[in-house]
């Protein structure tokens, strides 16, 4: 394949993908014909656009295509023979004539309905990186860090799940409940945060996660760009990537975001966040997302890290405690107030969570505290914190982070 048509077909691939799984879904009712068909629709791009050329309607192309395949499917099995009579047949060559920006769009839906609150947090996530970022099951399996077989059956569980259920693509003129669009939020941001702080193997960012959140972002934002969440949650995720070349040594150990060297941030990555974030301001509710986003940005515009305005970040965590309480939150808040007013300020409010039990094996809870302890001279009682933590810590990054740290109070 000459390298114009392999990029022609990868392009597609990440463009359509979701578009032309979404237009199948709907038209045949069901999740996993319509995956199969829009594969074998690429399969035939891949072979035949080097020869026939690039369509100039390359989504109308994939989606006729994959309409001949699953109809072709249809027709050989004899147990659905009897839909035969209610499907428009298309013609045998994919020759359509609408521009592709005329196509029913059905990304958004189909993101909702791979998030449906129906299925379980692993199966919704599982779902929407197979059907809407069009990842293959070896992928998502090897990200998790999971058998391959097991991803297998986790994906089939999940369509035969929605199958059961009769669950499909919800109709675009339906209302958008901000309870789904805090669904959606979640599962994406899950998928970064495994990216971003892998929880379990030996590589302590798996970048692909990251990148394929973030683009599975950009598509949410895009399709709701009334809502201030989704533009939230876009600029949250922007201003963490920003920070991805700088925040690990050539040692693979954690680098400190005091220590980072800034001008390994990618400019460009924050200039996206910061559009994202005015995008979800001018929509008028802020959010979770909006908030955590704004305090990521008064990290990434700070010059140096004498620079950050750690009032600011004080003054943000509260605006996140009212609107989501919680103990991680008060965790974080304890180390802004640290930074902001001092370790002893900061010490106070962490003992006051020492008790919760959200937080007992949490294991930046005795990390932070160990490093307000260091930071008050008080060596003897911030190695027995990190002892804690290290005992505690999941990651393979953060337990080698926590040893230097370790070695380095036990000698002096």
């Amino acid at each position: 394949m000459s390298d114009r048509a392999r990029s022609a077909v990868d392009a597609a691939f990440r463009d359509h993908w979701a578009r032309a799984v979404g237009a199948l879904w709907r038209r045949f009712g069901d999740p996993d014909l319509a995956e199969e068909a829009v594969q074998e629709a690429f399969t035939r791009a891949a072979a035949r656009w080097p020869v026939e050329g690039v369509p100039a309607e390359p989504a109308a192309w994939l989606i006729a295509t994959a309409g001949n395949v699953a109809v072709d499917r249809i027709r050989r099995d004899r147990t659905l023979a009897e839909k035969l009579p209610q499907l428009e047949l298309p013609g045998s060559e994919p020759a359509p004539e609408i521009a592709d920006e005329r196509l029913p769009d059905d990304r958004l839906e189909l993101i909702f309905a791979c998030c449906h609150p129906a299925l379980a947090t692993e199966a919704r996530v599982a779902l929407t990186l197979r059907l809407a970022g069009g990842l293959s099951t070896p992928e998502i399996a090897r990200a998790f860090l999971v058998a391959e077989p097991v991803m297998a059956q986790r994906l089939v569980r999940a369509k035969r799940r929605l199958r059961v259920a009769g669950i499909g693509l919800r109709e675009s003129s339906e209302p958008v409940v901000p309870e789904r669009i805090d669904q959606v939020a979640a599962v994406l941001y899950l998928i970064f945060n495994e990216g971003y702080n892998a929880s379990s193997g030996e590589e302590p960012v798996r970048h692909e996660l990251c990148e394929e959140a973030i683009r599975l972002a950009r598509i949410l934002a895009s399709l709701l760009p009334g809502e201030p969440e989704p533009a939230g949650l876009l600029a949250l995720m922007l201003f963490h990537h920003s920070r991805a070349a700088a925040r690990h040594g050539d040692d693979g150990l954690p680098v400190l975001l005091d220590d980072q060297d800034r001008s390994l941030w990618d400019p460009d990555v924050i200039e996206e966040g910061e559009a994202a974030l005015r995008d979800a301001a001018g929509a008028g509710w802020v959010g979770i997302y909006c908030l955590q986003a704004a305090i990521a940005r008064e990290h990434v515009r700070a010059a140096a890290a004498a620079d950050t305005d750690w009032p600011a970040i004080v003054a943000l965590y509260d605006d996140l405690a009212a609107v989501a309480p919680s103990p991680v939150v008060d965790l974080n808040r304890a180390v802004a107030v640290s930074m902001s007013e001092g370790p002893v300020e900061g010490l106070v409010l962490v003992d006051r969570l020492a008790d919760d039990p959200a937080l007992a094996a949490y294991h930046l809870l005795p990390a932070a505290r160990a490093d307000m302890l260091r930071r008050l001279g008080r060596d003897a009682e911030a190695l027995a914190e990190y002892r804690r933590a290290l005992e505690l810590a999941p990651g393979a990054a953060d337990r080698a982070f926590l040893s230097r740290r370790c070695a380095e109070l036990s000698t002096i």
